[in-house]
């Protein structure tokens, strides 16, 4: 356990042992052998009722607070702001998964024009949160349908996975151990025959509108990962939750703050405070959800200026285009997709691909795009000066994160 309080403050997880024994005999011949498995079975959620403390209550508030304001003040005018934020998102949900690739891979998998697998993978990653989000907002609720229509877009593309994609588990699973049996395991979820009424009672928690919604993205988040719904992929899905309980309660209406960035830099910690959740201690987790989303906010207040100042420097650049011509129109674009092909631009811009090429290399002259290496058959351009910014922005929020915790 982490520094969990002394007190319990939500039902624990208890534990129940089962018959198991693999399907296919594999491995060491002592685990070829096992034939029990002990079980963590959550509690049921539907009516459970968190009280916090006072400290924990103005946490909370505060944290929801900033994140409302940045909403209001940049949601609206600055819809770029929240493109950058979904990949930051994406990019280090993945991360906490062992999942990683350079910018320039990232951005020819978001094009669909060949990259390495884990490039790829983050890819379907933001293509999984942006449903997850874009779902939750339209229909107000959190949808099993959406969470299986997202992990079939996270792994589609993955061939081992392809053919689970989009599919709950129909097989017992565990986390970490031995790769042949839940000999040795960090959680072993409940048994798959028990994972429909635990989604079942999950969703009517999520739908609850007398819960604090911070707090209910929290224990949302812990009891989907508790569950392990799915064979592979259930941390992504699962923090893309957080950010659909977050729109489906309007605690934000417009913006994705990358929570995972300051997740990623408390790795250790952030899997030990769900083992807390599991412990009955909920207050671990909801207080790191708290503090990463109140740095996560205030580090994209800074990206929202930083990335007004890149446009207004781009424009200067160019002296100063007019508004609706090709030119202006592909530069409020890169602010939005700053990894960008002909086909693309051409579609966003309303132009012909000839007019789009021209255009890009009217950016290229300017120095405001460059063309990235191994790309001549498939021709990839990259706004450097937005890219950096994604990339601070991961940076500031997860020094920032570092900073709180040692002080």
């Amino acid at each position: 356990m982490t520094d969990a309080p002394a007190r319990r403050d939500w039902a624990p997880h208890t534990e129940e042992t089962r018959p198991w024994r693999q399907s296919v005999p594999r491995g060491p011949r002592a685990e070829r052998k096992v034939r029990e498995v002990t079980v963590s079975l959550p509690p049921y959620i539907r009516d459970l009722n968190y009280a916090m403390d006072r400290p924990l209550t103005a946490m909370v508030m505060a944290s929801a607070g900033d994140l409302g304001h940045l909403d209001l003040v940049h949601g609206r005018t600055l819809k770029a702001l929240n493109h950058l934020q979904l990949r930051t998102e994406s990019v280090d949900s993945s991360k906490i998964e062992n999942v990683d690739a350079s910018l320039a891979d990232y951005g020819r998998a978001l094009l669909g024009v060949g990259a390495n697998a884990s490039a790829v993978s983050m890819a379907s990653a933001t293509a999984a949160l942006s449903r997850m989000i874009h779902d939750a907002d339209t229909t107000r609720k959190i949808r099993p349908e959406a969470i299986l229509k997202a992990h079939h877009d996270l792994f589609r593309r993955n061939p081992d996975e392809a053919e689970r994609a989009g599919k709950f588990r129909t097989r017992q699973n565990w986390v970490g151990g031995s790769d042949y049996s839940p000999t040795g395991a960090l959680h072993v979820p409940p048994p798959p025959e028990t994972v429909p009424g635990y989604l079942e009672d999950l969703f009517a928690f999520a739908h609850r509108d007398d819960v604090p919604p911070l707090v209910q993205a929290a224990v949302v988040h812990a009891q989907f990962e508790s569950i392990h719904p799915f064979v592979d992929g259930n941390g992504r899905i699962g923090r893309a939750l957080i950010h659909a309980v977050l729109r489906r309660r309007r605690a934000t209406r417009h913006l994705t703050v990358p929570i995972a960035s300051a997740l990623v830099s408390h790795r250790e910690r952030y899997f030990a405070a769900l083992n807390d959740y599991r412990d009955g201690y909920a207050q671990t987790l909801v207080a790191m959800l708290s503090t990463a989303v109140r740095i996560a906010t205030a580090e994209s207040w800074t990206t929202a200026k930083n990335v007004q100042t890149i446009r207004g420097q781009w424009h200067d650049a160019l002296a100063k285009p007019r508004a609706g011509t090709p030119v202006h129109r592909l530069l409020d674009l890169l602010t939005e997709e700053p990894i960008i092909n002909v086909p693309l631009v051409a579609e966003r811009i309303d132009a012909s691909e000839e007019t789009a090429r021209t255009t890009i290399d009217t950016l290229v002259d300017a120095e405001v795009l460059t063309r990235t290496a191994r790309s001549r058959q498939a021709p990839v351009w990259l706004a450097k000066g937005v890219l950096d910014e994604v990339h601070d922005l991961s940076v500031r929020i997860q020094a920032s994160s570092r900073r709180m915790r040692e002080a």
